[in-house]
């Protein structure tokens, strides 16, 4: 497997837009931390962003979580090209000549994804605790680590996103075509999630229930959004007459869902490359 990674990142490596992508992506990762500097100070109104909450240990973890999964498209560009490339430099031809099965470079490209999956779930982490404990008044170690299934259901997410995406980039082979696709399967889903919501006016657990099986719902779910755990937005709510009461759960099915999806993927990845002629 180390010799599959190697020759994976080898080529990215070799690739200047895949290096810039990727650099791209982990400083974006690590620019998380200038949240904690926007202020406004408007005559009166003065509002600090990071005094709010979202750097408090446990909640960080969802925040950060959530913040850093939006900035996945940064690599999925660097996934489908890592695929488009391999048919116009025909380098995937090239690898199955000296030796390399078909098996074995679904597995390289697998295991790649996994270790960027990897890697930015360990960044997000080291980055999570430096601002929990820079600004958190909460350093109990009970409280620091209670909510780090976030973590999980982010490496999870990644994992599920960019085999995906890796599946997309075989199946249609030009990166550009590629992304379009998944765009517009992003406006499917959406589209069919608004007619069973109000269209077919299904109850709200049929329509959830169904949902949550659509590919990119299901790792939308793995990490909903953290903003009305706020304080200052649970009050803002009950001062409209509203009561925010959602689940903000990681719930074992909905990985067990992405994880399905995720085999999917690769398996479907694997038997287009089996029957193609290449």
């Amino acid at each position: 497997m180390l010799r599959l990674l190697n020759i994976e990142l080898i080529k990215l490596w070799n690739n200047r837009s895949s290096k810039v992508l990727i650099l791209a992506y982990f400083i974006l990762l690590t620019s998380i931390a200038l949240i904690a500097s926007i202020k406004f100070d408007i005559g009166p109104v003065k509002f600090h962003l990071a005094e709010q909450g979202i750097f408090d240990f446990p909640y960080i973890w969802h925040f950060n979580t959530y913040v850093a999964a939006s900035l996945k498209f940064f690599l999925a560009i660097v996934i489908v090209s890592m695929m488009a490339n391999e048919y116009s430099n025909k380098t995937i031809k090239q690898n199955l000549i000296d030796g390399l099965s078909k098996k074995e470079f679904i597995a390289s490209k697998f295991v790649t994804v996994s270790v960027f999956a990897l890697v930015s779930t360990v960044f997000v982490f080291i980055i999570t605790l430096i601002l929990g404990f820079a600004f958190s008044d909460i350093t109990e170690l009970y409280h620091v680590f209670s909510d780090t299934e976030y973590l999980l259901a982010f490496f999870v997410k990644l994992i599920g996103f960019f085999s995906f995406c890796l599946f997309l980039g075989i199946l249609i082979k030009r990166s550009a075509f590629a992304l379009g696709f998944l765009f517009v399967w992003f406006i499917i889903e959406k589209i069919a999630y608004g007619l069973l919501r109000w269209e077919i006016e299904l109850t709200e657990n049929s329509w959830r229930t169904i949902t949550q099986f659509f590919p990119l719902e299901s790792m939308s779910n793995l990490i909903v959004e953290p903003g009305s755990r706020l304080g200052a937005a649970k009050e803002l709510a009950k001062q409209v007459g509203e009561d925010f009461n959602f689940d903000y759960s990681v719930h074992w099915y909905q990985i067990v869902i992405v994880l399905a999806w995720t085999a999917l993927f690769i398996y479907g990845s694997y038997k287009l490359l089996q029957k193609r002629d290449l």
